[in-house]
């Protein structure tokens, strides 16, 4: 039956209500409640009216008798209605004004593109989520109370043996389970760390150019942020001490600095942690996409050589899918106990059964079976455009392909006209983030960040070469108009 829309008016002596039945809400009862409680709440239905009585309203509105009956008594459960013996019931004479009306905000959400040059696409495999879906099934119907109940706050107990062996065999990283904290992505356990660890107003480094999720999370918790100028080595640790050799704590990406693509060399990790050990400061290592190095073994971690400094954040929205919303925490023993406190402050725990069943995953050798059938996949997809780039953009941009990781930076040369940047990118029509958004303090030639990973190769090479020939045809128009 569909909605009946009503005006508040008298037909044939019966009041007639003006509200509207949620036919969407299943019980008769509930739809009359809801309806007549937004009403009475909305001032629609003026305190001391009387409503009508069960049976002419039940007729009104196309419903059970005892639907209006129900709804009735819900009401005067809420205090909104009340029953005068003998003379029906009456809207109550005493209730809250009703709610000024207000314009709805503009809400800026943006979910991010899935078209060739976003960031954070990852191929979809479906051998893995067939894998995924039945350990976790698996799982919850194997459930023992204990795994029913909020668990330990660090996460599965399962997950971080799996996690801690996977570090030291990977990354170099030799840590006790107990130290590994499951956390719902990266940012997460950063805003995690900065609430145990640090207080509004610290000073935090920040590389600059640097990962701008992580510097949104940095300023949302009112630290204040050092711009630490990024080169070849890595940041540059002498500039950081020079800005604010105090600071309490600093963020790195030291085996693929974001967005640049270098790595931190061996004598800047040590400057690095030496500075962490005299200003007693904490560092933030994100290892983002370490998994996928092309040439070589993976890089040994910061927190492989300075463990009692470094908090190490991992991620498995590069191994497998950003939508998993797992990540993981490595802290030294000293700071667990203030690390869980602030987490059981803030959340109740993320779910332990996708948890294990990524365990089980890992511990079967799926993951690693997947990540392995990847790589090759990815290093053939930054080749592709890179290849593309040379082809069809000559001089225009200066590419630095990596030696891992799932994204390439292309700049513009030295010259360059100030906001050309974002000109090419509209002509192109490619989704992709400029170098000037990864910059605090403005220097240098802009440029593309570039993600290859998740496309098909066509599209990739359709997107290279609209980059390339739009940087061309935008740097020749600017230079015939000098």
């Amino acid at each position: 039956m569909p909605n009946r829309a009503t005006t508040l008016r008298r037909r044939d002596d019966v009041l007639a209500l003006p509200i509207r039945l949620d036919r969407a809400i299943r019980s008769q009862s509930q739809q009359v409640h809801s309806a007549l409680r937004a009403g009475i709440i909305d001032g629609l239905l003026a305190p001391g009216l009387r409503l009508p009585s069960t049976r002419a309203l039940a007729e009104q509105l196309g419903v059970r008798r005892n639907a209006i009956v129900a709804a009735y008594e819900a009401l005067l459960s809420d205090g909104l209605v009340e029953a005068r013996h003998g003379a029906g019931t009456y809207v109550a004479a005493e209730l809250p004004a009703p709610p000024a009306a207000a314009p709805m905000a503009e809400l800026d959400i943006r979910i991010p593109p899935r078209r060739p040059f976003a960031l954070g696409v990852t191929l979809v495999d479906p051998v893995l989520l067939k894998r995924l879906a039945a350990a976790s099934r698996r799982r919850i119907a194997q459930a023992v109370p204990d795994e029913l109940g909020y668990g330990d706050p660090r996460g599965s107990l399962h997950l971080r043996p799996q996690g801690a062996h996977y570090l030291a065999a990977n990354r170099g990283v030799r840590c006790d389970p107990s130290c590994i904290l499951i956390v719902s992505g990266t940012q997460h356990g950063l805003r995690l760390c900065i609430d145990a660890l640090l207080a509004p107003g610290d000073a935090v480094w920040f590389e600059d150019p640097g990962y701008f999720a992580s510097r949104h999370t940095l300023r949302a918790t009112g630290v204040t942020l050092v711009p630490v100028p990024v080169d070849g080595e890595g940041i540059v640790v002498t500039a950081g001490e020079k800005a604010d050799a105090a600071a309490k704590a600093a963020y790195v990406t030291p085996s693929h600095q974001f967005p640049t693509g270098v790595a931190m060399s061996m004598a800047r990790r040590i400057a690095l942690l030496d500075w962490a050990r005299r200003a007693g400061a904490y560092i933030f290592e994100d290892d983002y996409d370490s998994e996928y190095r092309f040439a070589g073994p993976p890089l040994t971690a910061l927190a492989g050589i300075g463990a009692e400094r470094v908090i190490y954040l991992g991620t498995f929205a590069k191994t497998l899918f950003a939508g998993l919303r797992l990540g993981y925490l490595v802290v030294p023993p000293a700071l667990v106990a203030r690390v869980v406190a602030a987490r059981a402050a803030q959340d109740r725990f993320p779910p332990v059964f996708m948890q294990d069943a990524l365990a089980e995953l890992m511990a079967d050798g799926v993951i690693s079976a997947h990540m392995r059938r990847m790589r090759p996949r990815y290093r053939q997809a930054r080749d592709v455009v890179a290849d593309a780039l040379a082809r069809y953009a000559g001089d225009s941009l200066h590419l630095a392909a990596p030696a891992q990781g799932l994204h390439l930076l292309a700049t513009l040369p030295h010259g360059a006209p100030k906001g050309a940047a974002k000109l090419i990118r509209e002509r192109a029509d490619i989704e992709c983030r400029l170098l000037s958004d990864a910059r605090i303090v403005q220097r240098g030639p802009d440029g593309f960040i570039l993600g290859y990973s998740g496309f098909a190769t066509h599209d990739l090479t359709g997107a290279a070469r609209r980059l390339g020939r739009a940087a061309q045809e935008i740097l020749s128009q600017a230079g015939r108009a000098r």
